[in-house]
């Protein structure tokens, strides 16, 4: 199949990752031209694809912070801009099927009235103008929609959206590696926000007596200064904003992987990153972080300190080999594939059916009929 890719542009999609979103359609895009299909990606100038499209001069974070412009028409303005071009190029034809993984919600819309077959996954619990734009056009045979969990999938089906389907994030396992036997050091990966929960982290580590390597890049410059960098010693290390391949050795040869969100977080990609690299994983239980980790990590109470640093102490009683195994047979692109390729069919077969319409629209891949098959 032919395939548009559509990327959220709050920051480029090239390493270093600006966050889970970002990396998530950088394999979403290697994975489908793994499995043959054709793929174009819509996103942000400086992003790093072999089929890029630029939408927009720049990340909308290096224009108009999202700290400081959140909800202003400026924003607005800007993303629509962008996502306008987007429309006007995919509206002319000459692919099967739009996977929308953007956060834009007009695109939902109008794929909908022109009869495109649109896959759009959720990256976010269903608020606001995307819950709206689900529920409008939910029962549109040409559109879909997935979520990374069974804990998502529930907070949808609460609000009236039963039949979002369940695609969990994939890892490339095949790069997140284990590599012999572990360190002494622990490692927490991600934007360094309040909600994603460092400072609980490194007091945790502090009290198990436990040597952690934080990396990230600082989107909270107040919340750094005050409770992170006063405690950068005794082993508690800040190392940067770094790329994957130095990320893949630094996790992979750790003790464990400190996982600690604040809040309801969709899915949990450090967590399967670390997994397949071997490492067990310690955090708080919250949102889909159980799902991902199952028996191959320990998880408390979100916020528990105390608790935590005790899981630190037992994370050397689980199977390194057993957290392999869970991420390869569970966690990888391929799988994670396979499941929008069923969704892809999905939509292509409902449009058809329906004998909608498809407005500047032809169809350009003999795969489809395959898939469809």
């Amino acid at each position: 199949m032919k395939i548009a890719v559509l990327a959220h542009i709050r920051h480029a999609i090239a390493e270093p990752f600006g966050g889970g979103m970002e990396a998530h359609c950088d394999m979403l895009c290697r994975g489908l031209r793994a499995a043959g299909h054709e793929v174009d990606l819509f996103a942000a100038e400086g992003s790093h694809d072999e089929n890029l499209v630029p939408i927009c001069a720049a990340p909308y974070d290096e224009v108009l912070p999202w700290r400081v412009y959140r909800g202003t028409s400026e924003l607005a303005a800007y993303q629509r801009a962008a996502f306008e071009r987007v429309l006007l190029k995919i509206g002319g034809g000459g692919y099967d099927v739009v996977h929308n993984n953007s956060l834009f919600p007009e695109i939902i819309a109008w794929c909908a009235q022109a009869g495109i077959p649109c896959v759009t996954s959720q990256h976010v619990p269903p608020f606001g103008t995307m819950f709206d734009a689900v529920e409008a056009a939910r029962a549109q045979p040409n559109i879909g929609f997935t979520v990374t969990s069974h804990d998502q999938q529930s907070l949808w089906a609460d609000r009236g959206c039963p039949d979002l389907e369940v695609i969990p994030n994939g890892i490339d396992t095949d790069r997140w590696v284990p590599a012999g036997d572990p360190g002494d050091y622990l490692t927490w990966v991600g934007r360094i926000v309040p909600d994603k929960g460092l400072a609980e982290a490194i007091q945790a580590a502090r009290k198990a007596r436990a040597r952690l390597k934080i990396f990230g890049p600082v989107e909270d410059a107040a919340y750094f200064a005050a409770k992170v960098e006063p405690f950068l010693d005794g082993g508690i290390e800040f190392h940067g904003h770094r790329s994957a391949e130095h990320l893949r050795q630094e996790v992979a040869q750790a003790r464990g992987a400190l996982v600690t969100p604040l809040w309801d977080e969709p899915f949990g990609l450090v967590a399967a990153e670390a997994l397949s690299c071997g490492t067990p994983v310690a955090g708080f239980n919250r949102g889909a972080l159980s799902e991902v980790v199952g028996d191959c990590g320990i998880l408390v109470k979100g916020g528990d300190v105390g608790a935590l640093a005790h899981a630190i102490r037992r994370l050397g009683s689980i199977d390194r080999a057993a957290c392999r195994e869970r991420a390869t047979s569970q966690l990888s692109i391929g799988a994670m594939i396979t499941g929008y390729e069923r969704c892809y069919a999905k939509v292509i077969a409902g449009a058809r059916l329906a004998s909608l319409p498809r407005l500047a629209w032809a169809s350009s891949s003999s795969s489809t009929t395959e898939l469809l098959a």
